[in-house]
């Protein structure tokens, strides 16, 4: 049996081609798109290389440079499609793309770095859609499959396959170019790639079926990529507050699962397991990140300053709800959002009663996790059989597989609740 050590613990040669894939797909493909000039060949040429590895890996071991294997590997793939496409209207032009792909030196990482982020800027144009840059970002930068990108976009997988392709047909027809844009045109296209790189650490606490526990590698690298894109534009404020978000978000991680991969919520977290140095450096990124734009925060600044409130208290009872209120009322000034709006409606219990919860909670449209905070709130009220109606109707939508046996957990000791209380005489 071969195998490999990844993150600290053993796989088999199959699953080491996934961990692989996941770490450094991305890393290839970007550079490889920068080669050939065309997104759909290098996907399919890394596609290719992920296959040859499936079928290597497994019989012969997982090789000692598993990216250099790929990179040589996708490389060949390559030349390889070009071959057989052999009446493209490019020939001189693939006759270059076959030199540089038969090089037999790598990248360096500051080359690799620097793709990336070409990457992430060629993802985020302003001629594509918003939701389309997430999905092609997610897509080609961590390498995530249509049923994930729907599972964080809440759409199917037939839609967001469309949304894909289009957006490659797209980047050709319109010659979209490969680079970091110029200095005048940041100011555009920096909410769209900050966007990505929040939607992509957003995608890491996605898990899909059969999986339980936060997809640690693509938070990992979400972070990485926002350092990235920080030490890129050091004098512009939204990356660094950005960067704060994600540092003071994944300071947390540690303690919203517990051992088996079950959810802890906020409340019940054991905050000694909180990361002090993510936290003292995401609050000291916000803070340059406010000075820098001079009072006018954007929503990551708030949303950064939500999570520094609560990585500020000691416990989840001095937590200052007041606060946290005022900053959800002023994101959804700027920024409205159901989630928002739904958090604000668990602020604003926390900081006045459960009975205010359910009132501005009515004025929410419903949707699963509307059905779980509802539940929450109708329990602290002592209306068990209510509440566990609600997260009967929870499980009716998307949820990923933590989310879904915290609410089954709840139904059942809200039931058992509601029996008790109906005994009583």
């Amino acid at each position: 049996m071969s195998g490999s050590y990844v993150s600290g613990s053993y796989v088999s040669g199959s699953d080491a081609v996934a961990a692989t894939i996941r770490v450094e797909g991305a890393r290839i493909l970007a550079t490889l798109i920068r080669t050939v000039g065309d997104v759909q060949l290098a996907e399919d040429a890394v596609q290719e290389a992920t296959l040859a590895a499936l079928n290597s890996w497994p019989v012969s071991g997982v090789p000692p440079e598993p990216r250099a294997w790929l990179t040589v590997t996708a490389r060949r793939k390559a030349i390889d499609i070009l071959r057989r496409e052999h009446a493209r209207p490019t020939k001189e032009q693939d006759g270059f793309r076959m030199i540089e792909l038969s090089r037999s030196d790598l990248p360096s990482d500051d080359v690799v770095h620097d793709d990336q982020l070409r990457l992430i800027f060629t993802c985020c144009h302003p001629a594509l859609a918003p939701a389309t840059r997430i999905a092609l970002a997610l897509r080609t930068l961590c390498g995530l499959s249509p049923a994930q990108i729907a599972a964080v976009l809440l759409t199917t997988e037939a839609a967001t396959t469309k949304r894909l392709t289009r957006a490659r047909q797209k980047i050709a027809a319109a010659h979209i170019p490969y680079r970091v844009p110029a200095e005048d045109e940041l100011a555009d296209r920096l909410p769209a790639v900050c966007g990505v790189l929040h939607a992509l650490y957003t995608a890491g606490h996605a898990p899909i079926e059969g999986t339980s526990s936060v997809d640690v590698d693509v938070c990992t690298e979400a972070i990485r990529l926002a350092e990235l894109l920080h030490a890129l534009l050091p004098r512009e404020s939204m990356p660094k507050a950005v960067l704060a978000l994600l540092q003071l978000t994944e300071a947390r991680r540690p303690a919203r699962l517990d051992e088996d991969g079950d959810i802890v919520t906020l409340e019940q977290q054991n905050r000694a397991l909180w990361d002090i140095d993510r936290i003292d450096k995401g609050i000291a990124l916000l803070n340059d990140s406010l000075r820098q734009s001079e009072g006018q925060a954007d929503p990551y600044q708030l949303q950064a300053a939500i999570a520094a409130e609560h990585a500020r208290a000691p416990s989840y009872a001095a937590t200052n709800w007041s606060e946290v209120l005022r900053l959800y009322d002023f994101l959804l000034s700027i920024a409205p959002s159901n989630a928002a709006a739904l958090a604000r409606v668990v602020a604003a219990a926390e900081a006045d009663s459960p009975a205010t919860g359910l009132v501005l909670l009515a004025d929410l449209p419903p949707d699963p996790r509307w059905h779980a905070v509802r539940a929450e709130l109708l329990a602290r009220e002592g209306r068990y059989a209510e509440a566990a109606d609600e997260l009967s109707r929870s499980l009716e939508g998307p949820a990923t597989v933590p989310e879904q046996r915290f609410r089954e957990r709840r139904r059942s000791l809200f039931s058992d609740l509601a029996i008790q209380v109906s005994d009583c005489p």
